[in-house]
């Protein structure tokens, strides 16, 4: 994390130096060059050294220094700018405020000339230190060892696992089996991968051993690649196991081959035997080991089989690009199987005491499923008085730091942080900033990424938007089995995702120690830290009284704080000076007015005020010049100042209430100050009330918007709406809204072009035809059509969207019958119908809807019978039947009926109603 700390910080310093040299003066410029340049020297050996920090004391608290020098510095540079580099006024008033400031700064300049100089030396003697540290570490081996003697000895351990301890193993060892031995022919690549800890070492030496799978081939070889891979070792042992398996001697001149050499040997070898064989490469991390080492293997009709694993997902498919061959996802043990597991561990006679269930049940939660974890703690448990609860009490609450002792839980801390330490330096520092959330926390991917890029942890790429550069991180963590999907949006982005509880506490350590991220609960705010960099406060507030621990603040983050005393308590902690704050997060606090501090927080990028009781935001909202993203989602905001219009660098402007069924999901914007138009910034604005005939004339000046949300349309709106479109040619995302229900949209006006972009399309409001230039949307993947009362089927006019996935039809339509006819909606997976109260019939042609896996129907009375066809849908997964008719609830709830035959096989049919504010549902 000193890595990352250290690359971001030279990052800045190089602009810092290029664009404020003027402004520095010589002597400041050549201190700030000289700690760039020894940062920089220290940073190719940093990499190395925090992958021993925690066997070498003196080596911990080295890097600790260099971490704490590259923050100090950033403080540095962003005094300096706040002090420095922000726009002043002009004319004669600006001349008299620039005199008087510049007498105050002689002070200030000479304050942050002593900070440098200071710095400066701390840098000079690390750079020293650092240069015997090196040589003393060369010394004691290479990293590389390291990382291989770490891996091969809990590897060994997972091999010598004896078949009884193991538990959830005999249905994925099945299926391995029956993919290696389906009789094919051809060579076939089997992967297998999962999070490091998920068995999947022991599967395969199953799988591997299996009687069956010995028989079947006449060649065995099992390698380890492992992080640090060297392709003339893992090519010499192959040889050298094959040898053994025919009983001869490896050829001497084999020893002093070249690679290249060594892959013709193997594969000349194999050919010319003609046997069948079958080889494992365990713990397989990255593609191009495989691309390295895949051309030893030649395609002979023996039917030979390779099996690989690794943590990587991309790893996993890359490998297996062949129609024959096959990746199989681990999966989390059930938990009947995690109790299991754990009682064999733990208890003599394999069950659990009563008085131990619960607290069995609170440390089986914490493992969610993963087998070593169960394993690992199941051994430490099963030494423990089990007449002592309060012990095994003890061991719950404090399983964090259980796991930096030594010992059996030590190697899971160790076997998990394998894939921390194989991350690039800028993946880091995205992954240890979420341990900001609680545990079991459904952490909102959307506020995840725009905090990350508040933070400044994501690289500019060229030709890439921010947001897409910061989704690509998130995907590559999910790549690599660190963090989990919860929840896909519609169009198959992630919604919400976490972090497994075990690798959550030892990311929870290492960004406590790395002084990223500190987390405060009710029980431990004695023990905060000095020099805070980033507080997550999950318990009382007003425990925090020493406020001058916050003054180096960059993230503060409090979850759902709900006492009336929070106000007070937020604007004091403020008060302590976090002038540098980047990220304020309030989501679903107490909060009624926005303390005065926030207004004075020069690099408050980012303000999340979702769920608050915020009524009014003032006119010094506009101080705050850096900020990118304001939301106010939730709250009760319903117009914005004209303040808002200096907030040049703003990139997203969220505001807006939503409904629930009850209402029909209504949308509540804000009124926003005339000359919108000026936020150039702006990819995101949801959602402005067309309060006058000038606003739509400013939203089309916002040409890098992606989503767009527009409420109180009038028909007379519509010819300057369609007009605005033409240069929104970046839009993604479109919603609009009329200012009544019975309010015509009039969206029939053309529209050239049209914005070729747009995936989403959300209409409210009475619609006379659907709009014309609708069938130009060939990249459109989900429609909604609230309230529009059409008359003629509008599914004529939507099959011929290819990539239609999502349909919404709310209100929408007042005919019988739908009808879905051959050949259209090919791509289609959720369809919504919901309040068609006409409706009767729904029609599924044959070979129609081939992908759809969801079908709700909501409110639609008069409908007694399912679809037509629906017994052809073969890929239907999902049924749910929303405040309905009795008729066809009851045709459902009997089960021998011939509606319940129809759809026997869809794995979940669901029937709900609406009951005091919320669904109440029954699975069939």
């Amino acid at each position: 994390m000193a890595e990352s700390a250290v690359a971001f910080l030279l990052k800045e310093l190089s602009t810092f130096l290029l664009t404020q040299s003027t402004r520095l003066g010589g002597g400041l410029e050549r201190e700030m060059q000289f700690i760039r340049d020894e940062l920089g020297s220290m940073r190719a050996f940093l990499r190395d050294a925090e992958l021993k920090e925690d066997d070498f004391s003196e080596l911990k608290e080295w890097i600790k220094q260099v971490r704490e020098v590259a923050y100090d510095t950033q403080d540095v540079l962003d005094e300096f700018l706040m002090r420095f580099a922000y726009n002043r006024p002009d004319g004669f008033c600006g001349h008299v405020h620039n005199f008087y400031r510049s007498i105050k700064n002689i002070g200030a300049r000479n304050c942050i000339s002593s900070k440098i100089e200071s710095i400066k030396c701390r840098a000079k003697d690390i750079s020293e230190r650092h240069n015997r540290y090196r040589s003393g570490l060369s010394k004691r081996g290479s990293c590389s060892t390291y990382v291989e003697d770490v891996v091969s000895h809990f590897r060994g351990n997972a091999l010598l696992l004896d078949e009884t301890e193991l538990v959830g193993i005999e249905e994925p060892k099945r299926e391995l089996i029956s993919q290696i031995l389906d009789g094919s022919s051809n060579l076939k690549v089997v992967s297998v991968f999962g999070m490091g800890g998920m068995g999947k070492t022991t599967l395969v030496k199953r799988v591997y051993e299996d009687a069956n799978v010995k028989r079947q081939f006449q060649l065995h070889a099992w390698l380890t690649i492992s992080q640090t891979f060297h392709m003339k070792v893992v090519l010499k042992d192959l040889i050298q196991q094959l040898h053994n398996e025919i009983k001869e001697p490896v050829p001497q001149e084999v020893e002093s081959m070249d690679a290249d050499k060594l892959r013709a040997f193997i594969k000349e070898f194999l050919q010319e035997k003609k046997y069948s064989y079958l080889i494992v490469l365990d713990d397989l991390w990255k593609l191009e080991s495989w691309e390295a080492i895949k051309y030893a293997f030649p395609q002979t009709n023996c039917g030979s089989r390779i099996i690989l694993t690794t943590r990587i997902s991309d790893t996993a498919s890359g490998c297996c690009t062949k129609s024959n061959d096959y990746v199989h996802k681990m999966q989390f043990l059930s938990d009947e199987e995690s109790l299991t597991l754990f009682c064999s561990k733990t208890f003599a006679d394999n069950c659990c005491p009563p008085h131990l269930k619960d607290v069995s049940r609170g440390i089986l939660h914490k493992c969610k499923g993963l087998p070593l974890a169960i394993v690992s703690i199941g051994g430490v448990l099963a030494l423990k008085d089990k007449s002592k609860v309060d012990e095994w009490e003890m061991i719950l609450q404090s399983l964090g730091s259980e796991l930096e002792g030594i010992g059996k839980l030590e190697r899971v801390k160790k076997i998990l942080l394998l894939s921390y330490n194989d991350l690039p330096w800028f993946l880091k520092s995205c992954l240890l900033y979420m341990s900001i959330y609680p545990e079991d926390w459904k952490i909102n991917v959307h506020f995840l990424i725009q905090m990350w890029i508040a933070e400044g942890f994501i690289l500019e790429r060229e030709g890439m938007m921010v947001v897409e550069v910061a989704r690509g991180y998130l995907n590559e963590l999910i790549n690599r089995s660190l963090i989990q999907v919860l929840e896909l949006k519609h169009d198959g982005s992630i919604r919400y995702c976490n972090i497994h509880d075990i690798l959550r506490e030892i990311i929870l350590t290492k960004s406590r120690e790395q002084n990223l991220v500190t987390v405060a609960t009710s029980g431990n705010y004695i023990r905060l830290p000095d020099n805070i960099r980033r507080l997550t406060i999950q318990g009382s507030i007003e425990n925090y009284h020493e406020y001058n621990r916050f003054k180096h603040l960059r993230s503060l983050v409090i979850f759902g704080y709900k006492k009336p005393l929070f106000e007070s308590s937020l604007s004091k902690l403020l008060s302590g000076g976090p002038k540098l704050l980047n990220v304020l997060n309030l989501d679903g606090v107490e909060l009624k007015n926005i303390p005065k501090n926030v207004f004075k927080l020069f690099y408050l990028k980012y303000l999340i005020l979702w769920g608050t009781g915020v009524e009014i935001i003032p006119q010094s909202i506009g101080k705050l010049q850096n900020l990118e993203c304001l939301n106010l989602i939730n709250t009760y905001v319903m117009e914005l100042p004209i303040g808002i219009l200096k907030l040049r660098k703003l990139r997203e402007l969220v505001v807006f209430h939503k409904g629930d069924y009850s209402n029909n999901y209504v949308v509540r914007g804000f009124k926003a100050p005339r000359e919108i138009g000026k936020l150039l910034s702006l990819e995101v604005l949801l959602s402005i009330d067309v309060n006058n005939d000038e606003t739509l004339g400013e939203i089309r000046k916002l040409i890098q918007l992606r989503e767009l949300s527009i409420t109180k349309l009038r028909r007379n709106d519509g010819k300057e709406l369609c007009s605005s479109l033409e240069k929104l040619t970046n839009l993604r995302e479109l919603f609009a809204h009329s200012i009544k229900e019975d309010e015509i949209l009039d969206l029939q006006h053309p529209i050239s072009p049209t914005p070729r972009f747009l995936q989403v399309l959300g209409l409210t409001g009475q619609l006379e035809k659907v709009p014309q230039w609708l069938s130009s949307l060939p990249g459109l993947t989900r429609i909604f059509l609230c309230g529009s009362g059409l008359r003629e089927d509008p599914l004529e006019f939507l099959q011929d969207l290819p990539n239609l996935v999502d349909i919404t039809l709310n209100k929408a339509y007042e005919g019988e019958e739908l009808c879905f006819k051959a050949r259209g909606f090919q791509k289609l997976k959720r369809l919504y119908l919901m309040r068609l109260q006409q409706l009767k019939w729904v029609r599924v042609e044959a070979d129609e809807l081939p992908c759809l896996q969801m079908l709700s129907v909501t409110d639609c009375k008069q409908v007694n019978e399912l679809p037509w066809g629906i017994q052809n849908l073969k890929n239907l997964r999902s049924l749910e039947f929303n405040d309905m008719g009795n008729e066809l609830v009851m045709k459902l709830q009997d089960k021998r009926s011939e509606e319940y035959q129809k759809v026997v096989k869809v794995p979940k049919i669901a029937i709900a109603n609406w009951i005091d504010g919320k669904w109440d549902e029954h699975i069939l």
